[in-house]
Protein backbone atom coordinates (compact mmCIF):
# COMPACT_ATOMS: atom_id res chain seq x y z
CA UNK A 1 0.00 0.00 0.00
CA UNK A 2 1.22 3.49 -0.82
CA UNK A 3 -1.00 5.23 1.73
CA UNK A 4 0.80 6.96 4.56
CA UNK A 5 1.41 5.20 7.85
CA UNK A 6 -0.10 6.67 10.99
CA UNK A 7 3.23 8.25 11.95
CA UNK A 8 3.69 9.68 8.45
CA UNK A 9 0.14 11.05 8.45
CA UNK A 10 0.62 12.81 11.79
CA UNK A 11 3.93 14.27 10.56
CA UNK A 12 2.31 15.57 7.38
CA UNK A 13 -0.51 17.21 9.34
CA UNK A 14 2.01 18.62 11.80
CA UNK A 15 4.10 20.18 9.02
CA UNK A 16 1.08 21.71 7.30
CA UNK A 17 1.51 19.55 4.20
CA UNK A 18 -2.04 18.34 4.76
CA UNK A 19 -4.77 18.66 7.38
CA UNK A 20 -6.79 16.37 9.59
CA UNK A 21 -9.88 17.14 7.53
CA UNK A 22 -8.16 16.37 4.23
CA UNK A 23 -6.82 13.08 5.59
CA UNK A 24 -10.24 12.21 6.95
CA UNK A 25 -11.90 12.92 3.60
CA UNK A 26 -9.28 10.78 1.85
CA UNK A 27 -9.91 7.87 4.22
CA UNK A 28 -13.67 8.19 3.77
CA UNK A 29 -13.16 8.07 0.01
CA UNK A 30 -10.99 4.95 0.32
CA UNK A 31 -13.66 3.23 2.39
CA UNK A 32 -16.35 4.17 -0.13
CA UNK A 33 -14.22 2.89 -3.02
CA UNK A 34 -12.84 -0.31 -1.49
CA UNK A 35 -15.10 -1.63 1.24
CA UNK A 36 -18.10 -2.79 -0.77
CA UNK A 37 -17.07 -6.42 -1.43
CA UNK A 38 -15.03 -6.62 1.78
CA UNK A 39 -17.59 -5.31 4.30
CA UNK A 40 -15.08 -4.34 6.97
CA UNK A 41 -16.27 -0.89 8.17
CA UNK A 42 -19.81 -1.75 9.22
CA UNK A 43 -20.61 1.24 11.46
CA UNK A 44 -19.82 4.51 9.69
CA UNK A 45 -19.65 7.78 11.57
CA UNK A 46 -18.35 10.02 8.81
CA UNK A 47 -20.18 13.26 9.67
CA UNK A 48 -18.95 13.27 13.25
CA UNK A 49 -15.48 12.28 12.02
CA UNK A 50 -15.44 15.39 9.84
CA UNK A 51 -16.34 17.48 12.87
CA UNK A 52 -13.60 15.77 14.90
CA UNK A 53 -11.07 16.45 12.16
CA UNK A 54 -12.06 20.10 11.88
CA UNK A 55 -11.68 20.42 15.65
CA UNK A 56 -8.21 18.84 15.49
CA UNK A 57 -7.23 21.38 12.81
CA UNK A 58 -8.63 24.23 14.89
CA UNK A 59 -6.72 23.07 17.98
CA UNK A 60 -3.55 22.56 15.94
CA UNK A 61 -3.74 26.19 14.80
CA UNK A 62 -3.70 27.10 18.51
CA UNK A 63 -0.65 24.95 19.27
CA UNK A 64 -2.12 21.48 19.92
CA UNK A 65 -0.03 18.47 18.96
CA UNK A 66 -0.37 14.75 19.53
CA UNK A 67 1.34 11.57 18.37
CA UNK A 68 -1.69 10.69 16.20
CA UNK A 69 -2.37 14.25 15.04
CA UNK A 70 -5.15 14.05 12.46
CA UNK A 71 -4.80 10.29 11.85
CA UNK A 72 -8.10 8.77 10.62
CA UNK A 73 -8.74 5.29 11.99
CA UNK A 74 -11.45 2.80 12.89
CA UNK A 75 -12.01 0.62 15.95
CA UNK A 76 -13.49 -2.83 16.50
CA UNK A 77 -17.28 -2.90 16.81
CA UNK A 78 -17.07 -4.24 20.36
CA UNK A 79 -15.64 -0.98 21.74
CA UNK A 80 -18.10 1.59 23.02
CA UNK A 81 -18.30 4.81 21.03
CA UNK A 82 -20.81 7.30 22.42
CA UNK A 83 -23.91 7.48 20.26
CA UNK A 84 -23.11 4.38 18.20
CA UNK A 85 -24.34 0.78 18.48
CA UNK A 86 -22.25 -1.82 20.26
CA UNK A 87 -23.70 -5.20 19.34
CA UNK A 88 -20.80 -7.69 19.42
CA UNK A 89 -22.53 -9.10 16.33
CA UNK A 90 -25.50 -10.29 18.41
CA UNK A 91 -29.03 -9.88 17.07
CA UNK A 92 -30.42 -9.34 20.58
CA UNK A 93 -28.07 -6.35 21.05
CA UNK A 94 -28.90 -4.72 17.71
CA UNK A 95 -30.53 -1.70 19.36
CA UNK A 96 -28.00 -1.08 22.13
CA UNK A 97 -26.33 2.33 21.80
CA UNK A 98 -23.33 3.26 23.96
CA UNK A 99 -23.48 6.40 26.08
CA UNK A 100 -19.75 6.90 26.51
CA UNK A 101 -16.48 6.22 24.72
CA UNK A 102 -14.32 3.35 25.90
CA UNK A 103 -11.18 4.41 27.77
CA UNK A 104 -8.99 3.26 24.88
CA UNK A 105 -11.03 5.32 22.41
CA UNK A 106 -10.67 8.40 24.62
CA UNK A 107 -6.91 7.91 24.72
CA UNK A 108 -6.71 7.65 20.94
CA UNK A 109 -8.79 10.80 20.49
CA UNK A 110 -6.67 12.65 23.06
CA UNK A 111 -3.62 11.71 20.97
CA UNK A 112 -5.22 13.41 17.95
CA UNK A 113 -6.83 10.44 16.18
CA UNK A 114 -10.08 10.86 14.24
CA UNK A 115 -12.46 7.90 14.60
CA UNK A 116 -14.32 7.13 11.36
CA UNK A 117 -16.42 4.23 12.63
CA UNK A 118 -16.33 0.59 13.69
CA UNK A 119 -15.30 -2.69 12.07
CA UNK A 120 -16.92 -6.10 11.87
CA UNK A 121 -16.82 -9.03 14.32
CA UNK A 122 -18.32 -12.52 14.79
CA UNK A 123 -21.19 -13.03 17.25
CA UNK A 124 -20.00 -12.72 20.84
CA UNK A 125 -16.45 -12.24 19.44
CA UNK A 126 -16.29 -16.03 19.58
CA UNK A 127 -14.98 -17.16 16.20
CA UNK A 128 -11.98 -16.81 13.90
CA UNK A 129 -14.14 -15.56 11.05
CA UNK A 130 -16.26 -12.38 11.08
CA UNK A 131 -19.86 -13.07 10.06
CA UNK A 132 -22.92 -12.09 12.08
CA UNK A 133 -26.67 -11.50 11.65
CA UNK A 134 -26.38 -7.75 12.26
CA UNK A 135 -23.71 -6.73 9.73
CA UNK A 136 -23.11 -9.78 7.57
CA UNK A 137 -19.81 -11.30 6.46
CA UNK A 138 -16.36 -9.75 6.08
CA UNK A 139 -14.24 -11.08 3.22
CA UNK A 140 -10.47 -11.27 3.06
CA UNK A 141 -9.09 -8.52 0.77
CA UNK A 142 -6.57 -11.01 -0.68
CA UNK A 143 -9.30 -13.48 -1.69
CA UNK A 144 -12.96 -12.75 -1.06
CA UNK A 145 -13.68 -16.48 -0.85
CA UNK A 146 -11.58 -16.61 2.32
CA UNK A 147 -12.21 -15.41 5.85
CA UNK A 148 -10.67 -12.23 7.21
CA UNK A 149 -10.27 -13.87 10.60
CA UNK A 150 -11.88 -12.99 13.89
CA UNK A 151 -12.81 -11.62 16.09
CA UNK A 152 -11.02 -8.44 14.92
CA UNK A 153 -11.60 -9.50 11.32
CA UNK A 154 -13.04 -6.25 10.03
CA UNK A 155 -10.17 -4.39 11.67
CA UNK A 156 -7.47 -6.37 9.88
CA UNK A 157 -9.33 -6.30 6.56
CA UNK A 158 -9.68 -2.51 6.70
CA UNK A 159 -5.93 -2.25 7.24
CA UNK A 160 -5.03 -4.74 4.52
CA UNK A 161 -7.21 -2.90 2.00
CA UNK A 162 -5.48 0.37 2.83
CA UNK A 163 -8.60 2.08 4.14
CA UNK A 164 -6.96 3.18 7.41
CA UNK A 165 -3.44 2.92 8.88
CA UNK A 166 -4.38 1.96 12.44
CA UNK A 167 -6.99 -0.09 14.28
CA UNK A 168 -8.01 -1.11 17.79
CA UNK A 169 -8.91 -4.73 18.53
CA UNK A 170 -9.17 -7.28 21.32
CA UNK A 171 -7.79 -10.78 21.83
CA UNK A 172 -8.69 -13.77 23.98
CA UNK A 173 -8.28 -16.65 21.53
CA UNK A 174 -6.12 -15.01 18.88
CA UNK A 175 -8.64 -12.32 17.95
CA UNK A 176 -5.96 -9.72 17.15
CA UNK A 177 -3.18 -12.02 16.04
CA UNK A 178 -5.08 -14.37 13.72
CA UNK A 179 -6.79 -11.64 11.63
CA UNK A 180 -3.43 -9.87 11.39
CA UNK A 181 -1.86 -13.08 10.09
CA UNK A 182 -4.69 -13.83 7.66
CA UNK A 183 -4.54 -10.33 6.17
CA UNK A 184 -0.79 -9.72 6.11
CA UNK A 185 -0.73 -6.91 8.68
CA UNK A 186 0.61 -6.46 12.21
CA UNK A 187 -1.20 -7.04 15.49
CA UNK A 188 -0.09 -6.97 19.11
CA UNK A 189 -1.65 -8.86 22.02
CA UNK A 190 -0.33 -7.03 25.09
CA UNK A 191 0.64 -8.46 28.44
CA UNK A 192 -2.56 -9.20 30.35
CA UNK A 193 -3.64 -6.14 32.34
CA UNK A 194 -1.33 -3.64 30.61
CA UNK A 195 -4.18 -1.81 28.81
CA UNK A 196 -7.48 -0.60 30.28
CA UNK A 197 -10.49 -2.58 29.02
CA UNK A 198 -13.23 -0.29 30.39
CA UNK A 199 -15.77 0.31 27.65
CA UNK A 200 -15.12 -3.06 26.04
CA UNK A 201 -18.07 -4.78 27.71
CA UNK A 202 -20.72 -7.15 26.48
CA UNK A 203 -23.50 -4.77 25.29
CA UNK A 204 -25.45 -3.22 28.13
CA UNK A 205 -23.21 -4.50 30.92
CA UNK A 206 -20.48 -2.87 32.97
CA UNK A 207 -19.08 -5.67 35.11
CA UNK A 208 -15.60 -7.08 35.52
CA UNK A 209 -13.68 -7.76 32.31
CA UNK A 210 -13.18 -11.41 31.47
CA UNK A 211 -10.15 -13.48 32.31
CA UNK A 212 -7.55 -13.88 29.55
CA UNK A 213 -8.97 -11.06 27.40
CA UNK A 214 -6.87 -8.05 26.39
CA UNK A 215 -7.22 -5.12 24.01
CA UNK A 216 -4.50 -3.97 21.63
CA UNK A 217 -3.57 -2.28 18.35
CA UNK A 218 -3.36 -3.50 14.77
CA UNK A 219 -1.47 -1.64 12.05
CA UNK A 220 0.16 -1.92 8.66
CA UNK A 221 3.55 -0.90 10.06
CA UNK A 222 5.50 -2.04 13.13
CA UNK A 223 6.34 1.52 14.19
CA UNK A 224 2.65 2.46 14.25
CA UNK A 225 1.96 -0.61 16.37
CA UNK A 226 4.57 0.45 18.94
CA UNK A 227 3.31 4.04 19.01
CA UNK A 228 -0.30 2.99 19.55
CA UNK A 229 0.74 0.59 22.31
CA UNK A 230 2.36 3.44 24.26
CA UNK A 231 -0.70 5.64 23.79
CA UNK A 232 -3.02 2.91 25.07
CA UNK A 233 -0.93 1.51 27.94
CA UNK A 234 -1.99 2.23 31.52
CA UNK A 235 1.64 2.65 32.58
CA UNK A 236 4.87 3.10 30.57
CA UNK A 237 6.08 -0.20 29.15
CA UNK A 238 9.80 -0.96 28.92
CA UNK A 239 11.19 0.09 25.55
CA UNK A 240 13.16 -2.34 23.41
CA UNK A 241 16.90 -1.93 23.74
CA UNK A 242 17.47 -2.12 19.96
CA UNK A 243 20.43 -4.45 20.32
CA UNK A 244 22.12 -5.83 17.20
CA UNK A 245 20.81 -9.07 15.70
CA UNK A 246 23.78 -10.95 17.13
CA UNK A 247 22.58 -10.09 20.62
CA UNK A 248 19.35 -12.09 20.36
CA UNK A 249 18.62 -15.72 21.20
CA UNK A 250 15.34 -16.92 19.70
CA UNK A 251 13.48 -20.22 19.95
CA UNK A 252 11.53 -21.01 16.76
CA UNK A 253 8.73 -23.57 16.94
CA UNK A 254 7.03 -24.96 13.84
CA UNK A 255 4.83 -27.58 15.48
CA UNK A 256 2.61 -28.33 18.46
CA UNK A 257 1.92 -31.77 19.99
CA UNK A 258 -1.83 -31.33 19.44
CA UNK A 259 -2.26 -29.05 16.43
CA UNK A 260 -0.97 -29.62 12.89
CA UNK A 261 0.79 -26.90 10.87
CA UNK A 262 0.40 -26.52 7.11
CA UNK A 263 3.60 -27.19 5.20
CA UNK A 264 3.92 -23.65 3.71
CA UNK A 265 3.92 -22.16 7.21
CA UNK A 266 6.45 -24.68 8.55
CA UNK A 267 8.67 -24.07 5.52
CA UNK A 268 8.43 -20.31 6.01
CA UNK A 269 9.57 -20.76 9.61
CA UNK A 270 12.50 -22.86 8.40
CA UNK A 271 13.51 -20.04 6.03
CA UNK A 272 13.11 -17.54 8.83
CA UNK A 273 15.42 -19.58 11.08
CA UNK A 274 18.07 -19.72 8.33
CA UNK A 275 17.77 -16.01 7.56
CA UNK A 276 18.01 -15.02 11.20
CA UNK A 277 21.12 -17.17 11.64
CA UNK A 278 22.64 -15.39 8.65
CA UNK A 279 22.08 -12.10 10.50
CA UNK A 280 23.89 -13.50 13.55
CA UNK A 281 20.88 -14.39 15.69
CA UNK A 282 21.32 -17.45 17.91
CA UNK A 283 18.40 -19.65 16.82
CA UNK A 284 17.26 -22.87 18.49
CA UNK A 285 14.42 -25.14 17.38
CA UNK A 286 13.54 -26.97 20.60
CA UNK A 287 14.02 -26.52 24.34
CA UNK A 288 13.51 -28.60 27.45
CA UNK A 289 12.46 -25.37 29.18
CA UNK A 290 9.11 -25.38 27.38
CA UNK A 291 6.18 -26.22 29.65
CA UNK A 292 3.97 -29.22 28.92
CA UNK A 293 2.18 -27.78 25.89
CA UNK A 294 -0.50 -30.48 25.84
CA UNK A 295 -1.46 -29.79 29.44
CA UNK A 296 -1.31 -26.04 28.83
CA UNK A 297 -3.71 -26.34 25.91
CA UNK A 298 -6.20 -28.48 27.84
CA UNK A 299 -6.31 -26.04 30.72
CA UNK A 300 -6.37 -23.00 28.44
CA UNK A 301 -9.45 -24.32 26.65
CA UNK A 302 -11.16 -25.02 29.97
CA UNK A 303 -10.50 -21.48 31.16
CA UNK A 304 -11.42 -19.97 27.79
CA UNK A 305 -14.75 -21.79 27.60
CA UNK A 306 -15.65 -20.93 31.19
CA UNK A 307 -14.79 -17.28 30.59
CA UNK A 308 -16.73 -16.94 27.34
CA UNK A 309 -19.78 -18.71 28.81
CA UNK A 310 -19.37 -16.80 32.11
CA UNK A 311 -19.55 -20.11 33.96
CA UNK A 312 -22.85 -21.27 32.44
CA UNK A 313 -22.61 -25.06 31.91
CA UNK A 314 -22.37 -26.07 28.26
CA UNK A 315 -23.83 -29.14 26.53
CA UNK A 316 -25.18 -30.73 29.67
CA UNK A 317 -21.88 -30.53 31.55
CA UNK A 318 -21.75 -29.97 35.29
CA UNK A 319 -21.13 -26.41 36.52
CA UNK A 320 -17.52 -25.56 37.28
CA UNK A 321 -16.97 -25.46 41.03
CA UNK A 322 -15.04 -22.70 42.74
CA UNK A 323 -12.39 -25.25 43.75
CA UNK A 324 -11.97 -26.27 40.09
CA UNK A 325 -11.64 -22.63 39.06
CA UNK A 326 -8.98 -22.00 41.70
CA UNK A 327 -7.14 -25.12 40.53
CA UNK A 328 -7.14 -23.70 36.99
CA UNK A 329 -5.80 -20.37 38.25
CA UNK A 330 -3.05 -22.21 40.13
CA UNK A 331 -2.08 -24.10 36.98
CA UNK A 332 -2.08 -20.86 35.01
CA UNK A 333 0.28 -19.30 37.54
CA UNK A 334 2.64 -22.27 37.38
CA UNK A 335 2.57 -22.19 33.58
CA UNK A 336 3.33 -18.47 33.57
CA UNK A 337 6.33 -19.03 35.84
CA UNK A 338 7.58 -21.78 33.50
CA UNK A 339 7.47 -19.39 30.54
CA UNK A 340 9.17 -16.69 32.61
CA UNK A 341 12.01 -19.13 33.33
CA UNK A 342 12.25 -19.95 29.63
CA UNK A 343 12.69 -16.26 28.85
CA UNK A 344 15.72 -16.12 31.12
CA UNK A 345 17.40 -18.05 28.28
CA UNK A 346 15.57 -16.78 25.18
CA UNK A 347 14.58 -13.28 24.11
CA UNK A 348 11.55 -14.57 22.22
CA UNK A 349 9.69 -17.60 20.97
CA UNK A 350 8.50 -17.37 17.37
CA UNK A 351 5.68 -19.76 16.50
CA UNK A 352 2.75 -20.00 14.08
CA UNK A 353 -0.05 -17.56 14.81
CA UNK A 354 -2.30 -20.32 13.52
CA UNK A 355 -1.42 -23.55 11.72
CA UNK A 356 -3.20 -22.45 8.51
CA UNK A 357 -3.55 -19.37 6.35
CA UNK A 358 -6.98 -17.84 5.71
CA UNK A 359 -9.44 -20.68 5.20
CA UNK A 360 -12.60 -20.67 3.03
CA UNK A 361 -15.78 -19.27 4.58
CA UNK A 362 -17.44 -22.00 6.61
CA UNK A 363 -20.81 -21.62 8.39
CA UNK A 364 -20.31 -24.87 10.30
CA UNK A 365 -20.60 -24.21 14.06
CA UNK A 366 -17.17 -23.95 15.65
CA UNK A 367 -17.39 -27.16 17.76
CA UNK A 368 -18.12 -29.22 14.62
CA UNK A 369 -15.92 -27.37 12.12
CA UNK A 370 -13.08 -29.18 10.41
CA UNK A 371 -10.00 -28.00 8.53
CA UNK A 372 -8.03 -29.79 5.86
CA UNK A 373 -4.30 -29.38 6.45
CA UNK A 374 -1.93 -30.96 3.94
CA UNK A 375 -4.78 -33.14 2.71
CA UNK A 376 -5.77 -34.47 6.14
CA UNK A 377 -8.94 -33.47 8.02
CA UNK A 378 -8.44 -32.10 11.53
CA UNK A 379 -10.79 -30.53 14.12
CA UNK A 380 -10.73 -26.75 13.87
CA UNK A 381 -10.66 -26.29 17.65
CA UNK A 382 -7.18 -27.78 17.93
CA UNK A 383 -5.81 -24.66 16.25
CA UNK A 384 -6.48 -22.57 19.35
CA UNK A 385 -3.30 -24.17 20.70
CA UNK A 386 -1.24 -21.55 18.86
CA UNK A 387 -2.93 -18.39 20.20
CA UNK A 388 -3.05 -20.14 23.58
CA UNK A 389 0.75 -20.29 23.75
CA UNK A 390 0.73 -16.64 24.82
CA UNK A 391 -2.84 -16.15 26.07
CA UNK A 392 -2.89 -18.68 28.90
CA UNK A 393 0.39 -17.49 30.53
CA UNK A 394 -0.71 -13.86 29.92
CA UNK A 395 2.32 -12.99 27.76
CA UNK A 396 2.71 -10.35 25.05
CA UNK A 397 2.81 -11.51 21.43
CA UNK A 398 3.16 -9.69 18.12
CA UNK A 399 1.73 -11.23 14.96
CA UNK A 400 3.62 -10.22 11.81
CA UNK A 401 3.83 -11.27 8.13
CA UNK A 402 6.72 -13.33 6.76
CA UNK A 403 5.56 -14.21 3.26
CA UNK A 404 2.80 -15.72 1.13
CA UNK A 405 1.62 -19.28 0.64
CA UNK A 406 1.20 -20.92 -2.81
CA UNK A 407 -2.38 -19.61 -2.98
CA UNK A 408 -1.20 -16.01 -2.57
CA UNK A 409 -2.42 -15.76 1.02
CA UNK A 410 -0.34 -14.07 3.74
CA UNK A 411 1.63 -16.17 6.20
CA UNK A 412 1.77 -14.66 9.68
CA UNK A 413 3.66 -15.84 12.74
CA UNK A 414 3.93 -14.51 16.29
CA UNK A 415 6.82 -13.35 18.44
CA UNK A 416 6.15 -14.09 22.13
CA UNK A 417 8.22 -12.46 24.85
CA UNK A 418 8.40 -12.24 28.63
CA UNK A 419 5.82 -10.50 30.81
CA UNK A 420 5.66 -6.73 30.10
CA UNK A 421 8.35 -7.04 27.40
CA UNK A 422 5.80 -5.91 24.81
CA UNK A 423 8.14 -3.61 22.93
CA UNK A 424 10.73 -6.38 22.69
CA UNK A 425 8.10 -8.55 20.98
CA UNK A 426 7.48 -5.80 18.42
CA UNK A 427 11.22 -5.21 17.95
CA UNK A 428 11.95 -8.90 17.35
CA UNK A 429 8.98 -9.15 15.00
CA UNK A 430 10.38 -6.16 13.09
CA UNK A 431 13.79 -7.86 12.89
CA UNK A 432 12.30 -11.16 11.73
CA UNK A 433 10.04 -9.51 9.18
CA UNK A 434 13.02 -7.65 7.77
CA UNK A 435 15.01 -10.89 7.56
CA UNK A 436 12.41 -12.25 5.12
CA UNK A 437 12.44 -9.25 2.76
Amino acid sequence: MTERSAIQTAAAVRSGETSALLETEAAIARIAARDGPINAVVVRDFDRARHQAAEVDRKRASGFDGPLLGVPMTVKESFDLAGLPTTWGMEQARNFVAKDDAVAVRRLKAAGAVILGKTNVPPLLADLQSDNPVYGRTNNPHDHRRVAGGSSGGAAAALAAGMVPLELGSDIGGSIRVPAAFNGVWGHKPTFGALDRDGHYFPGTDGAPGELSVIGPLARHADDLALALDILADHPLAQADNRPASGYRILILDSHPLAPVATPIAEALDRLADNLRTLGVAVERDSDLLPDLEAQQRNYMKMLNITIARGVPQDGQSPTTLIEWFDLRDDQARTKRAWNRLFARYDAVIAPTLGVTAFPHDPTPLPKRMLTIDGAPTPFGLQFAFPGLATYPMLPATSFPIGMDPDGLPIGVQAITDTFQDHKAIAIARLAHGAMQ
